[in-house]
């Protein structure tokens, strides 16, 4: 029986202890993505060593408390085993490294005699050396030339204090280097490894949402237009073009027919299929999507690579220097002045360590940054492009009435297009499928052909003989030819314009209009006037809705530049045009339809609740339901170039000074060598540091701090 004993209790945050149990890691995670399950919860952090488990919560302490108490029922040998991949143990490998290595260089400084500190101190540097050796005989003057030339020197000449902590800060940097790219390529990884929690399956020829979980080998699949491919399988019916670009790297579709294979992870580009499941395969394919992304360098951003080069470029002044110094004065101590500082020892900790830090801060305000160098590019965003729906308005539009003409049922109107929208991943469909489900309206599969999606134009399918239409006016009126019934035109021009229309056709009629409510985001204003206070010249929104609602919206929050009745390649052509005038573009969007869009953009943001697609192709994906978000991003992406900035001017700076007090020999070369070390320890610290404030959390006051036990 496991037992909690409150540490800490919060109105919207609850610190407890766990006993009763001892937990590995994968118990652990286990606990987290169960207790992440509840609504109520928003974030869950268990901590194995201390057991001590930390979650932020909605208010509503009886469902925490359920919650906690259901964790007794768990079996606990269930808990998935994890892989090397897990954000869990990776950062616990880091973790550990560093400390042991901080450890191994106190231990080896203050408890081995002398002697085998010298020898060990040796053995340590003959890495160092043998880069050093190797860059030599390629013909290049790098910083790994000038780090295994200072370490020889100062053991040849007994210093081992300085090559030992010279040699302690240079592993400290590769290794925060090394968890920086890691953290960048899982984060990646994740979003491209993206499942639907809930797929169609086909059974005696009807489709049925199941979950995937329930999906064994063998089902019959349906995909989609636009759906992420969540299984491996091979197509039995019908013609797709699936992006791989996830698995290959290759940006163009590939057909996939009958007897062609189809990969966990692909996203349906074009057409419509059924596939037969071969199996679960998730784990393999996440490994090899792992491995694609670390053979590429895109995870690392322009700033940390300027930076490295500059550090190169420095070293043939270091030689060049200590030489000169040496000839002129023939004084071995100015001389090696120059050799003590090494300038990539402070840019290899401090770079990383801030990117690092920059995306952690962002994580825990709901962004997933899928790279350092996606934040460089949105401190130099210069315009914003908003999709509409479901981004600048809620995400969760209201179906407000329905309006029938030749005396259509409204029910029966209703239940008819909740079974062709509840096939597709769209804010307006959730809608339409909602209502059908708060007026008890079963929407059983009606429809006698397959679902056809038409991207940012509507739905097409038929029900027993005749055709069915559902989706905007340029589709219904100018693709279709869709006609108003005889005598109902004035009832047409009298729709309501204070909300968005879902056309409904039967037969080349209109049969029904539904409206939606598509509210403004209450904050979005504020976010259009914040994002032109940070530098954005230009907002723009597009959106296949009417011109005249978008431009409602528009005045309402106070847009720049508005684009309405547009398809998805208007939108990947008005981005690719800005790009070409000179423009750093960033891309805000949440459907299928701005896919193109988030693709062709230097940065792509997918919202909260946005299709699979979106998030899987955008650099970026916002997990909070505020547009505030976006704010806090740009503001973080900028501090983190001010910081790398100032970082590399005082590094350049700093060790500058040193190296002058050493020629003038008011510092001794140990000192010069000891003092650029803290230098660089302090400068490490600083960019741990948040970049923002933290946010105020008033009604995060304390109701209890008194331990007690609730189980």
């Amino acid at each position: 029986m496991l037992k909690f004993s409150v540490i800490q209790r919060l109105s919207k945050r609850l610190h407890v202890t766990i006993s009763g149990h001892l937990f590995d890691d994968a118990e652990a995670a286990y606990v987290e993505t169960t207790l992440m399950q509840n609504p109520a919860i928003e974030k869950a952090q268990f901590f194995t060593r201390s057991r001590d488990l930390i979650i932020h919560h909605t208010g509503d302490e009886i469902a925490v408390r359920d919650a906690l108490l259901a964790l007794n029922d768990l079996n606990f040998e269930d808990a998935p085993a994890l892989t090397e991949y897990s954000p869990r143990l990776v950062n616990k490998q880091y973790k550990e490294s560093m400390i042991s290595q901080t450890l191994m260089y106190l231990g080896k400084k203050l408890l081995l005699p002398a002697p085998i500190n010298m020898v060990w101190s040796w053995f340590n540097a003959l890495k160092f050396a043998k880069k050093a050796v190797t860059m030599l005989w390629h013909r290049k003057l790098t910083v790994e030339v000038l780090d295994g030339v200072a370490i020889t020197v100062s053991l040849l000449r007994g210093d081992v204090s300085t090559a030992g902590a010279v040699m302690y800060l240079l592993g400290i940097g590769e290794t925060l280097e090394e968890w920086t790219l890691r953290k960048s390529v899982l984060n990646l990884a994740e979003s491209m490894s993206l499942n639907v929690d809930k797929v169609w399956v086909k059974v005696d020829g009807v489709e049925v949402s199941r979950p995937v979980s329930e999906v064994v080998e063998g089902d019959l699949v349906v995909l989609r237009q636009g759906e992420v491919v969540s299984l491996d399988g091979v197509v039995v019916e019908g013609v797709v073009l699936v992006n791989e670009s996830s698995m290959t790297g290759e940006p163009e579709p590939v057909r996939r027919d009958e007897n062609t294979s189809v990969y966990a992870g692909t996203v349906v580009e074009e057409g419509h299929c059924v596939i037969e499941v071969r199996g679960n395969s998730k784990s393999s394919r996440y490994e090899q999507i792992v491995a694609l992304i670390e053979e590429s360098e895109q995870m690392k951003s322009g700033m940390e690579q300027k930076a490295f080069h500059m550090a190169d470029k420095l070293v043939p002044i270091s030689f060049a220097g200590t030489i000169l110094t040496y000839l002129l004065t023939r004084n071995t101590m100015k001389a090696l002045s120059f050799l003590m500082v090494d300038f990539s020892c402070a840019l290899k900790l401090s770079i990383p360590l801030a990117v690092l830090s920059a995306m952690e801060e962002a994580s825990k305000r709901g962004i997933t940054v899928k790279g350092g160098k996606y934040l460089e590019q949105i401190a130099a965003a210069d315009v914003v492009v908003f999709d509409k729906t479901g981004t600048l308005t809620k995400a969760e539009p209201v179906f407000e009435q329905i309006i029938t003409f030749e005396d259509h049922d409204p029910d029966d109107m209703l239940m008819l297009a909740a079974c062709l929208e509840e096939h597709f991943p769209h804010s307006m469909a959730k809608a339409v499928v909602n209502a059908a489900e708060q007026h008890n309206l079963p929407h059983k599969e009606k429809h006698s052909s397959k679902v056809e999606y038409i991207v940012a134009h509507g739905i097409a399918s038929k029900v027993g003989n005749r055709k069915c239409r559902i989706g905007s006016a340029h589709f219904i009126f100018d693709d279709e030819k869709v006609v108003i019934p005889e005598g109902e035109q004035e009832k047409f021009d009298n729709l309501p314009d204070s909300s968005s229309h879902l056309y409904l056709a039967i037969s080349g009629r209109l049969a029904a209009v539904l409206c939606i409510k598509d509210p403004v985001r209450e904050e979005a204003k504020q976010v259009v006037k914040e994002l032109h206070e940070l530098g954005i010249k230009k907002v723009v929104m597009m959106t296949g809705d009417s011109k005249r609602n978008a431009e409602r919206v528009a005045r309402e929050i106070g847009i720049d530049e508005v684009h309405a009745e547009v398809l998805p390649g208007d939108k990947a052509a008005y981005v690719k045009k800005a790009k070409e005038e000179g423009y750093t573009v960033m891309m805000v969007g949440d459907g299928i339809n701005d896919s193109p869009a988030l693709s062709e953009a230097h940065v792509g943001v997918a919202m909260n609740e946005g299709a699979p697609i979106a998030q899987k192709i955008a650099n970026v994906t916002v997990s909070s339901d505020n547009l505030s978000s976006l704010v806090d991003l740009r503001r973080i992406a900028m501090q983190l170039m001010d910081r790398i900035q100032f970082n590399y001017n005082s590094i350049v700076g700093v060790n500058g000074a040193l190296v002058g007090l050493g020629l003038f020999q008011v510092l001794t070369p140990s000192t010069t060598a000891w003092m650029h070390n803290l230098f660089t320890l302090g400068i490490g610290l600083r960019s741990m540091t948040p970049l923002l404030p933290a946010k105020s959390e008033e009604d995060d006051s304390v109701i209890e701090t008194t331990a007690r036990v609730v189980a």
